[in-house]
C-alpha cells in the first residue's frame, strides 16, 4: 500500500477496526489499480481518451461542456479549493447542489485537490446538513447559490465547518485566474478516502459510508463495464440525485468512464424528464420502478424511443413493470440490487440474460451467496440472508453498526433472496419486511407485484399489520390510476385478483386506498410509516 496523501487523517482514523471490515476480492484484471490513483483526474483521462476532448460531456438545457472543458475547469475549481480556501488532503467538503453540470464539475474539482466529497440532497434543512456537518467534521462547502440559506443556518449551529464558497463565488474566483492555470491534482493512495456517501435513511439515522479512490473506479470497471456498456455516442439521463450512489455512478463515474455525456433535467418531475429524453435524444436512463411506471402514462405525449438501456435500482422491480415497459418500448429494464455500503450494483443482468422477476446473477468481480441466521450457505431454492463480497464493501464512519452489516468478511445487505440452480437471484423481502401470518413467510414485494397487474392499481405497498389470531395480516395500501374510484366491490375485486395470480393465502386481508405513498427524497417508499399507522 502507498503512503497516504491525507494530511487530515480524521476519516482514516474513524475507519472500522480491520477485523470488522468486509474481505475485499480483486479476481479480474482491470480491478488491479496502481498504488496512486486519483479517481477525478483518472475518469476525465478516460473521458478524453475515449470521447476525444471536444467530445459531448454534460448537457444543461441552455449549455453544453466538452470533456476537455470540464476537466480545465475543474482544475480552476481545485486552484480556488486549495490556494484561496486552504484545503488540505483529507479536509471533508460539503457539495450541496442539484443534478447540474455545476455540481459534477465542483464534484471532479474536490477530488483532484485531495478533498473527500460529502454530496447532499438539496432538499435537505438545515438541521439534517448540521448532522452531517458533525459527523464527517466537515471544515469546506462548496454551494448552489440558490440553496446557501440552508446551509448557512447550518454553520450558525456548528463549530467545524469555517470555509464556504458558492457556486457564483467559485466561478467568478476560477474565471479570475490566469489564462492557462492547470492543477495537478493530487497522488492520492488509491485506498485513500474519497467520498463519505451517507444513506438515505429509510431504517434510522443515516449513516456514513466511506469509499476510497479505487472504489469509484471499481464500480465502473464492474456493473459498468460488464452489464451497460455505454459509448461515447450514448446520452444519459436520470433521477437519482448525484448525492446518493445510485445517480454518482449512472450521471457521472459511468459515463465519464466511457466518455459519453449525461444531459440534466432543468427541473425535477417526470413531464421534464420525459422532454429532455425527448429533446436530447437520450439512449440510457437510471430511476426507479416508479419512474418507469409514471413515464409509462407519459409515452404517448413524447417520444422516448431514442431509449436503448434502462437502469433500475433502488428498490425491487416488479416482474409488473418490466413487462408493461417491455410491451411500450421493446427494451428490457436492468434491474440491479446496490447499496450505498457497496457503493452500486452488485448483482444484475441485461440483453438476453435478463429473467423478469429477477434481479439476475453477480456482476463480473463480486461474489454473492444465500445465508442461514448462523451464517452457513444456503443451496438453491433456499431462502435465506443475502450476502455479498468483491472489490467495493462496507466501511462506516465512526458507527457501531459495522459489525451488524460485516460479518466474517461478508457484507450482510439487509435483504431476503433465494438462487435457483443456473445462479439467478430471486428477490423475496427486505429482512424486516417479511410477513409472518398463520406460520407462513410472505414476502411483500410478491404480493405488490400481483396487485399491479390489476389494471386499476398504479402503486401499491404491502406490510404486515398485527393481528391476534394469525400473528400478523398481509395490508395493502392502494393508489388507484385515474379513471377508477375506491370502493368495496373494487376491494374484493383486487383481493380476488391477487389470489388468482399468486397462493390464497397471500392475499390482503386488508386493503386501503390512499392518494399517495410515503417515499424518501429518493423515491423509494417508507414502510416503517406505513407500519406506524397500522
Amino acid at each position: 500500500m502507498a503512503e497516504t496523501a491525507h494530511l487530515d487523517r480524521f476519516v482514516l482514523d474513524h475507519l472500522p477496526p480491520k477485523d470488522q471490515q468486509p474481505e475485499f476480492i480483486f479476481g479480474l484484471p482491470e480491478l488491479v489499480y496502481p498504488e496512486r490513483l486519483n479517481a477525478g483526474a483518472e475518469l476525465l483521462r478516460r473521458a478524453i481518451a475515449a470521447a476525444g476532448p471536444d467530445g459531448r460531456a454534460l448537457i444543461d438545457h441552455d449549455h453544453e461542456f466538452s470533456w476537455s472543458r470540464v476537466d480545465l475547469i475543474s482544475d480552476r475549481m481545485a486552484k480556488v479549493l486549495v490556494e484561496q480556501m486552504g484545503l488540505v488532503p483529507g479536509n471533508r467538503v460539503l457539495l450541496h447542489g442539484p443534478n447540474s453540470s455545476w455540481t459534477v464539475l465542483a464534484w471532479f474539482a474536490i477530488l483532484k485537490a485531495g478533498g473527500v466529497v460529502v454530496a447532499t440532497m438539496p432538499m435537505l434543512r438545515a438541521s439534517e446538513l448540521t448532522t452531517v456537518i458533525d459527523k464527517a467534521r466537515i471544515s469546506h462547502a462548496l454551494v448552489y447559490e440558490t440553496l446557501a440559506d440552508a446551509v448557512t443556518e447550518a454553520r450558525a449551529g456548528t463549530a467545524c465547518l469555517t470555509h464556504v464558497m458558492t457556486s457564483a463565488e467559485l466561478q467568478r474566483a476560477a474565471q479570475s485566474l490566469p489564462a492557462g492555470t492547470r492543477f495537478d491534482a493530487v497522488a492520492a493512495a488509491a485506498d485513500d478516502p474519497a467520498l463519505i456517501a451517507f444513506t438515505s435513511g429509510t431504517t434510522g439515522k443515516p449513516k456514513g459510508c466511506v469509499h476510497f479512490h479505487r472504489d469509484v473506479l471499481a464500480m465502473a470497471d464492474t456493473f459498468a463495464r460488464h452489464t451497460l456498456d455505454l459509448t461515447p455516442g450514448d446520452v444519459v439521463v436520470g433521477t437519482p440525485p448525484i448525492a446518493f450512489t445510485f445517480g454518482l455512478g449512472g450521471l457521472v463515474v459511468f459515463p465519464a468512464a466511457a466518455g459519453a455525456a449525461t444531459a440534466f433535467v432543468p427541473c425535477p418531475g417526470f413531464d421534464a424528464l420525459a422532454e429532455t429524453i425527448e429533446r436530447c435524444r437520450a439512449t440510457a436512463i437510471f430511476t426507479a420502478p416508479t419512474g418507469y411506471r409514471t413515464l409509462l402514462k407519459l409515452a404517448d405525449q413524447h417520444d422516448l424511443s431514442s431509449l436503448r438501456t434502462c437502469v433500475s435500482a433502488g428498490e425491487a422491480l416488479p416482474a409488473a413493470t418490466s413487462d408493461a415497459w417491455h410491451e411500450a418500448t421493446g427494451v428490457r429494464i436492468i434491474d440491479g440490487i446496490g447499496s450505498t455500503e457497496m457503493i452500486h450494483i452488485f448483482i444484475s443482468a441485461s440483453g438476453d440474460d435478463i429473467r423478469p422477476g429477477s434481479t439476475g446473477r453477480a456482476v463480473p468481480g463480486y461474489e454473492a451467496r444465500i445465508m442461514d441466521a448462523e451464517g452457513h450457505p444456503l443451496p438453491p431454492g433456499e431462502t435465506g440472508r443475502l450476502a455479498v463480497r468483491g472489490p467495493t464493501g462496507c466501511r462506516y464512519l465512526d458507527d457501531p453498526r459495522q459489525s451488524a452489516y460485516v460479518q466474517n468478511g461478508w457484507n450482510l445487505t439487509g435483504d431476503v433472496y433465494r438462487l435457483d440452480e443456473d445462479g439467478y437471484f430471486w428477490f423475496v423481502a427486505r429482512a424486516d419486511d417479511m410477513i409472518i401470518s398463520s406460520g407462513y413467510n410472505i414476502g411483500a414485494p410478491e404480493v405488490e407485484d400481483a396487485l399491479l397487474r390489476h389494471p386499476a392499481v398504479a402503486e401499491a405497498a404491502v406490510i404486515g399489520a398485527p393481528d391476534e389470531e394469525r400473528g400478523q395480516i398481509v395490508k395493502a395500501f392502494i393508489v388507484l390510476n385515474p379513471g377508477h374510484e375506491a370502493s368495496d366491490d373494487l376491494r374484493s375485486g383486487l383481493q380476488t385478483h391477487v389470489k388468482s395470480v399468486i397462493a390464497p393465502y397471500k392475499y390482503p386481508r386488508a386493503l386501503d386506498f390512499v392518494d399517495a405513498l410515503p417515499k424518501t427524497q429518493t423515491g423509494k417508499l417508507q414502510r416503517f410509516r406505513l407500519k406506524a399507522d397500522a
